[in-house]
């Protein structure tokens, strides 16, 4: 009987999980701080699936070279209560500071792209950090604003700016 009950809790929490992408970055300690942000969104749901690790210079500042990566996660937390619940305890917990400087080396910065089927925070879509991760996991899935693949997109962005898969870093 208990087994039964267990079967029945894990369908209806199954059935009410969102499918979540995020955007994962890091120019301090990003070797240590990418998995440990996995790690911790472990605690708040499921990591279903890893993008690979690519390295980008960073955009605005002379800072190190960020490393990126995409995950789906899955989660019955919803969408407007991400940001406080998951997100943001996550960053703190690794020591993210928000400076005036929104291009300052960090230690992690987590974005949403992609709540159940509905794109967000689009401006990210167009860098090269962003798509190339996002279309390994997603590669037909239509761009938001240029209305193509993802996976085109991204091939497009990778010849506009320096950007090295990282085969040496696994997050998952």
């Amino acid at each position: 009987m208990r087994n039964q009950w267990a079967w029945k809790y894990n369908a209806v929490v199954m059935n009410e999980l969102h499918q979540i992408y995020l955007s994962l970055g890091s120019n301090i300690e990003p070797e240590n701080h990418l998995p440990k942000a996995v790690q911790l969104l472990k605690e708040y749901g499921q990591v279903k699936e890893t993008s690979s690790v690519w390295e980008t210079k960073a955009v605005g500042s002379d800072g190190p070279n960020f490393l990126n990566a995409c995950v789906l996660f899955l989660s019955p937390i919803k969408h407007h209560q991400l940001k406080d619940q998951v997100i943001r305890p996550i960053e703190a917990k690794l020591g993210r500071i928000r400076y005036a400087d929104k291009n300052a080396p960090r230690t992690i910065d987590i974005d949403l792209l992609l709540f159940d089927q509905t794109p967000l925070n689009t401006e990210f879509w167009d860098v090269a950090f962003v798509a190339v991760p996002l279309a390994e996991l997603i590669p037909d899935f239509e761009h938001p604003i240029r209305q193509e693949k993802l996976i085109r997109v991204a091939e497009q962005l990778q010849g506009q700016m320096w950007i090295v898969k990282r085969e040496d870093i696994a997050i998952f």
